[in-house]
């Protein structure tokens, strides 16, 4: 039978099987340079649009849901005109009559006829073939199924082990921890990644998650899997005899590419689909083939750039452009793992005919390994500080000589030239062809162009247009420095050592050890005024940025006797209330540790009726938001709702989250929900250098986020652990453990103490996470877990201060809150006229031209 033709005057048939990363990113391509080259439909195996597989790890540590690592939603193929069969498996492709035919869920038959072909079925996880792999509860870790198993299992069972001591397996081992499992891993190579670390890098890594809770099996060779009676896997025992208990048993222990369909229609087949440098096969060129699943040149590769590199080729001949070809690719390895900075790049290991510069420093958990041969670098292994990776890649990649770098090469960029880096400023040193993004191959050109021309502000909004940092994600923080300079800065970023604003050359630590400091006379600065005469402020009235500054450091330094000056402060605090973009205001009432009332609800509901409020939307923090008030009403609706200020638009304590907690859940340790009210008590009136939030989780299961807030209670059997400088902004930070302690009294006073040491040596608008990088974690152990007595001298500070602070919703007066702004202006020709609604006239006062005007960010 002759093959099927289409139909006179349409567009040829494109075929894809699959639709993971690969292949969604070569129709990405395609449609980008050629948008109505053909009829394109898609068969995926599972009932899923296509997402980030790389992000399973963070939704198995609860870190991000299924939602937000979906790349391209159902929309994304119905508005380019992509028929979607998810959900689908291919069984069978007739090469004859080029035809595709899958089966659905239900059994039912789909044919879909092709004039070119795309194979992109990427590969399949290998398990080991021990007794008992068939067990319930044995589980490969690969998809979005793997994921949703291995988080059902950690909400029932106690007990797992991880075989592999890979990337994907120590992922996987610590997500299961953060679900609250105890967890095994079990590594039969003599150190953990061994793929990607020398063995000393693997041990310090191995002794850094260890220090985190994980428990390690090197060198165990995996002999039986144990069931009970029910089917279920019970425990694993190893061949010298040992078992270790285990309800959950994932293996991570390597994928083989998914070439059983190519084999079935008779396609070359060796170490993948065999491919040429156009990625069609070498059997059938209507045929292409990218990702894990295609074998170039005999090498079958597992990381996401050469598959998008792979993508943008076939693409190209797709459209018949005729350019481009694949010639293989360099391959680096930058990875986070828990939290921990990783980066590897070619032959890593040395050997014969090489030479090793090595610096270690296990104290400060640093270890760099350069690998030099013919005064060419040709490898690099770096733990901990992998700043100079993508520079080391670069060198390794363009094959050029360091000879003349040698004695400077371990110290990096920094230290070469006058145009270096150091943190932050490595943005701005990298030139426009220099590549950001390895997974997409975006150059910090592209990126500066993007935001520039589209008015990019976000960093989803880069991703979705230039996909820098939208795969791996390790490139985020240089992605979010390129953003910062390009589109005019970060209002949350830690200030930087320089001048506090135009208006002065002292920086932020200058200013407050000037205000700390007696004067000759022996008095003290405690007017924002009088900082500016002492300190030669070259504006006399300074401005926007500096007066908020200053007047935060003279209150939290002297606190009941530097005077609140409310107009050094942004215009959501002079208000109370945060200001939107139509002018109109939210208004968010403080609700002790999310736990609200009838009674509360009650008066809350009759608020937005009668002043007619639009919007009424429960918070992130667990709060209700009414949204849409005008501002002449909000002294009323604070006063109708009856509850205190939420303090949501300021430089404070804005929420304290918690889960339930022992007093309802079954799994609960502790009463989390009490814990949180005491906290929020204790603390709500509190002002900072930027917004702070809390969370009090009942057990390790963490339901209450509490791994990313600027302060994290969890609950466990003996008491309570304390993390500290979360952050779920922009970037999200996970937590450090701080200290374990055992009663709610003790964590009150930690937990105080923290926040008036931050709030004594932090700089205006940083956040805890950017202080405590700035001082060190060792800083705040010294002051706050190894110094009892100045523990609670700070506790004790921080109580004086807040003794006796008014709300500002109720205590006008004491909150020194001009009433004056919630008057209505009329127009003076209502008013001279007669023929005005009988509104009284109020006229603007104070400051104008050093007012600051934001938002609460």
């Amino acid at each position: 039978m002759e093959p099927t033709q289409p139909t006179a005057g349409a567009r040829p048939r494109l075929v894809m099987v699959g639709n993971g990363m690969a292949g969604v990113r070569t129709l990405e391509e395609l449609l980008r340079i050629a948008p109505d080259a053909y009829d394109i439909t898609v068969f995926g195996a599972e009932p899923h649009p296509n997402y980030n597989r790389i992000l399973l790890s963070p939704v198995l540590a609860g870190e991000q849901t299924l939602d937000e690592i979906v790349l391209n939603d159902w929309s994304w193929y119905a508005e380019h005109g992509i028929t979607l069969h998810a959900g689908c498996t291919v069984h069978a492709v007739d090469r004859a009559r080029r035809l595709v035919h899958a089966r659905d869920a239900a059994g039912t038959t789909i044919t879909a006829p092709y004039d070119r072909l795309l194979l992109a079925t990427g590969s399949t996880p290998f398990m080991l073939p021990v007794p008992g792999h068939d067990l319930a509860g044995v589980l490969a870790y690969r998809d979005i199924a793997d994921t949703q198993a291995m988080i059902d299992a950690a909400a029932k069972h106690r007990h797992a082990v991880v075989i592999g001591g890979g990337l994907l397996g120590l992922e996987a081992a610590n997500g299961l921890m953060k679900r609250g499992m105890q967890v095994s891993v079990a590594h039969v190579a003599p150190w953990l990644m061994e793929r990607q670390l020398d063995d000393v890098a693997g041990r310090m890594l191995q002794r850094a998650l260890e220090e985190r809770g994980l428990r390690f099996l090197i060198g165990a060779q995996t002999e039986a899997l144990l069931g009970d009676d029910a089917g279920r896997v019970r425990a694993v025992r190893f061949r010298d005899g040992t078992e270790v208990p285990a309800e959950l048993v994932v293996m991570a222990v390597g994928i083989r590419p998914n070439t059983a369909l190519a084999a079935s229609m008779r396609l070359h087949v060796a170490r993948g689909i065999v491919v040429n440098d156009t990625m069609q096969t070498t059997t059938d060129a209507r045929i292409y083939a990218v990702g894990e699943c295609a074998a170039h040149r005999g090498v079958a590769y597992g990381l996401v750039a050469p598959l998008f590199e792979q993508g943008k080729v076939a693409a190209n001949h797709l459209a018949q452009f005729g350019i481009g070809r694949y010639t293989g690719s360099v391959t680096s390895t930058k990875l986070k793992v828990t939290g921990i900075d990783l980066f590897s790049a070619g032959d890593f290991l040395g050997g014969e005919g090489t030479e090793e510069i090595v610096l270690s420093d296990p104290g400060n958990g640093v270890y760099k390994k350069l690998v030099l041969r013919d005064d060419r670098l040709v490898g690099a292994c770096l733990y901990g500080d992998t700043v100079d990776g993508s520079w080391y890649f670069k060198l390794l990649r363009d094959g050029r000589s360091v000879r003349d770098l040698r004695d400077r090469l371990m110290f990096g960029e920094s230290n070469i030239g006058d145009t270096g880096h150091e943190g932050h400023s490595k943005a701005a040193a990298m030139a426009d062809a220099d590549e950001v993004c390895g997974c997409n191959g975006v150059t910090k050109g592209a990126i500066c162009k993007a935001i520039k021309d589209k008015g990019l502000f976000t960093l989803d909004e880069v991703r979705r247009h230039t996909k820098a940092s939208a795969s791996c994600g390790s490139c985020t923080g240089l992605v979010e420095q390129i953003l910062m300079f390009t589109a005019g800065g970060d209002y949350s970023a830690t200030p930087k050592t320089r001048a506090l604003c135009g208006c002065t050359d002292h920086g932020h630590q200058a200013v407050r050890d000037a205000i700390r400091a007696p004067l000759p006379d022996g008095g003290r600065l405690l007017t924002v005024d009088a900082v500016f005469r002492f300190m030669d402020w070259r504006t006399p009235d300074g401005c926007a940025t500096c007066r908020p500054a200053v007047n935060y450091y003279l209150i939290s330094t002297w606190p009941k006797e530097a005077k609140d000056d409310p107009q050094s402060r942004f215009v959501n605090e002079r208000s109370h209330a945060n200001i939107q973009k139509d002018g109109t205001y939210s208004v968010v009432p403080r609700m002790w540790g999310g736990e609200t009332t009838a009674a509360e609800l009650r008066r809350i509901a009759d608020a937005v009726d009668k002043y007619r409020i639009p919007t009424v939307k429960v918070t992130g923090g667990q709060r209700i938001d009414l949204l849409g008030v005008r501002k002449e009403d909000l002294q009323n609706v604070w006063r109708d709702i009856g509850m205190p200020s939420g303090h949501a638009y300021a430089k404070a304590l804005r929420t304290v989250k918690t889960c339930v907690g022992s007093e309802w859940c079954r799994m609960g340790t502790q009463d989390s929900t009490r814990m949180g009210k005491d906290l929020e008590r204790a603390m709500w009136r509190m002002y900072a250098p930027h917004k702070v939030k809390f969370a009090v989780s009942g057990c390790p299961r963490n339901c209450a986020e509490s791994g990313i807030k600027d302060v994290g209670i969890i609950g466990v059997d003996s008491g309570w652990e304390m993390y500290v400088g979360g952050n779920g902004g922009i970037k999200t930070e996970v937590a450090q453990f701080l200290v374990k302690l055992k009663t709610p009294e003790e964590v009150l006073e930690h937990t105080g103490a923290f926040m008036q040491l931050y709030r004594e040596e932090g700089w205006y608008l940083e956040r805890t996470v950017h202080y405590i990088a700035r001082v060190g974690l060792d800083h705040v152990k010294r002051r706050i877990v190894d110094d009892p007595e100045g523990r609670r001298a700070l506790w004790e500070r921080l109580q004086f201060a807040l003794d006796g602070e008014p709300d500002p919703w109720f205590e006008a007066g004491r909150a020194a809150l001009d009433t004056r702004q919630f008057v209505p202006i009329v127009p003076a020709a209502q008013t001279g006229t007669g023929t005005g609604t009988g509104t009284a006239t109020a006229t603007a006062t104070g400051r104008t031209a050093s007012t600051p005007e934001g938002s609460a960010a």
